[in-house]
């Protein structure tokens, strides 16, 4: 008999990525595929991989989710010839994290899982709390990922995760591309991969307790002080009760698809560039004035990052007014953006620079 349907499902979607991963990887002389050896450990014997093979490393807060994901990844790494790790971080924001932390890292060493680290950090408050930690925690993992010279690290959001923040962006009113939710692969080289984005939250529950794999749920998910709290036990069962079920996968779906626009217009956006800029690199108000609107404030976009604007702190409404530089030219003045960036029209040019 095989597998519980929902371990089956886990399972299937980390293989999928883990192969996505072996084929980035550069070629270097066979791949050490079906030479894992089994080894034993407190949950029964395991398979490891050869301590020369590729490592993928999990992120792991022992919630459902991400546990679905460090077992599944234990289970599947060796068969395909590569090591399984695990990180967990502690963000400090709650009495005893320590210990929990800890206690993360030996279920993931019980589960197989070798090198596992857990990384405490320090929490500022850039962005709101729920950034400023997102923040801290990511960097942790791009440490580990460069200390242990790994080839990704996975994350165990789930398609739920996915309509939530859809919800998140589309109340930022933020474009398109905050409609598009998280990729299914992103950072610097695709080292970060989520492979439940197809899978919704149950499922994953429902594999720990079939596998008998303890789970903590962790109180700030269900504390309202929280936006994304909320919004999962107030705003999603409140649209589900006025549109009925299916708007988790509606949300979903509505993130790839714009997603995919997202980057066909990006890849219009960088093609245009060069035919609007002059003979010096300044652009042309009127070749700008020509495009699309989506293609051309994506190219005013850019062009305030590359002078110096925070990608972060560059919202919407600043690029709106450098934009009316080339649309609504009444001789106005300068535009202020973040990073002290000034937006000019000088001579039928826009330029933009550090003031």
């Amino acid at each position: 008999m095989g597998p519980h349907p929902a371990v089956a499902a886990i399972r299937l979607a980390v293989r999928r990525v883990l192969h996505d991963i072996l084929n980035t990887l550069p070629t270097s002389g066979e791949r050490p595929d079906r030479l894992a050896e089994r080894l034993p450990s407190p949950l029964g014997s395991v398979l490891v991989a050869p301590p020369e093979s590729p490592l993928v490393l999990v992120a792991c807060s022992s919630g459902a989710d991400s546990m679905a994901l460090a077992s599944a990844l234990a289970f599947e790494a060796p068969r395909l010839g590569l090591r399984a790790g695990g990180i967990t971080v502690d963000h400090g924001l709650q009495p005893g994290s320590d210990l929990r932390a800890d206690e993360v890292a030996l279920r993931m060493r019980d589960l197989g899982l070798d090198p596992v680290e857990s990384v405490s950090v320090d929490v500022g408050r850039d962005g709101g709390p729920e950034a400023a930690a997102r923040d801290a925690r990511y960097a942790a993992l791009d440490a580990a990922l460069d200390r242990h010279g790994a080839a990704a690290v996975l994350l165990g959001h789930t398609r739920d995760d996915q309509a939530e923040t859809v919800l998140l962006g589309l109340a930022r009113g933020s474009g398109i591309r905050s409609l598009s939710g998280m990729a299914a692969v992103s950072g610097a080289g695709g080292r970060y991969r989520r492979p439940f984005l197809h899978l919704d939250r149950q499922t994953a529950r429902k594999a720990c307790m079939v596998q008998s794999l303890p789970v903590w749920d962790d109180p700030h998910n269900t504390d309202p002080a929280y936006t994304r709290s909320r919004l999962r036990h107030e705003g999603l069962p409140a649209l589900e009760k006025a549109l009925g079920k299916g708007v988790v996968e509606a949300l979903a779906r509505t993130a790839q698809l714009s997603r995919d626009d997202a980057d066909a217009l990006d890849s219009w956006a960088s093609q245009a560039e060069a035919s609007v800029r002059d003979a010096a690199g300044l652009l042309e108000c009127a070749k700008l004035y020509a495009l699309p609107p989506a293609v051309r404030r994506r190219i005013l976009r850019r062009a305030a990052i590359e002078a110096g604007a925070p990608a972060g702190s560059l919202f919407a409404r600043h690029i709106e007014e450098v934009d009316r530089l080339i649309t609504g030219w009444r001789g106005q003045g300068a535009i202020n953006l973040p990073g002290r960036v000034v937006a000019q029209r000088q001579g039928g040019r826009l330029v933009i620079r550090q003031g």
